[in-house]
């Protein structure tokens, strides 16, 4: 598949468009981080902590990335997100850069038309990234609810220019 083809008489870039909203909901994850109060981060009472969600989210993004589930090499500070050791919102924002890099490095040299390299999705490589963006848009959106009904933070819409200053 080229890196540009013609939609609805449009050329459009498609990679660029996948990395450019892989990048903007990665944006809205990080603005939602960045807003989280300590209280909120870790909360005793919580069956899904703010950090855990948001780790995860960074995790399959990282993971989604690569070419097949065997090429993937955790990231060097990762250990086992079930423990009793919280990340902490500077280790799980140094995560999110580096996935943000890697969304910059892989997504132009990803063969589009090439099987997901994941046996649980039977889809090619480009239904993949949209599987993917999908993913940490519902992650974003349930820690900005959770910002918005617990703390009344608001929190902004990552639009078009933002996730093009890559």
């Amino acid at each position: 598949m080229d890196e540009a083809c013609f939609l609805f008489g449009v050329n459009i870039d498609i990679k660029k468009t996948i990395q450019s909203q892989f990048l903007a909901s990665l944006a809205m994850l990080k603005e939602a981080i960045l807003k989280c109060p300590e209280t909120v981060w870790d909360a005793p009472g919580d069956k899904f902590k703010f950090w855990s969600k948001a780790y995860h989210t960074i995790y399959y993004v990282h993971f989604y990335l690569q070419d097949a589930e065997k090429d993937f090499v955790p990231w060097e500070k990762h250990h086992d997100p079930d423990g009793d050791v919280p990340f902490t919102k500077d280790e799980v924002l140094e995560y999110l850069a580096f996935a943000e890099k890697q969304v910059i490095e892989r997504v132009p040299l990803t063969d589009l038309e090439a099987e997901s390299g994941f046996h649980w999705y039977p889809v090619n490589k480009l239904e993949l990234q949209f599987i993917n963006i999908r993913h940490v848009q519902q992650h974003a959106g349930e820690l900005y609810e959770c910002l918005g009904s617990r703390e009344n933070i608001q929190l902004g819409w990552v639009g078009y220019d933002k996730a093009r200053s890559y």
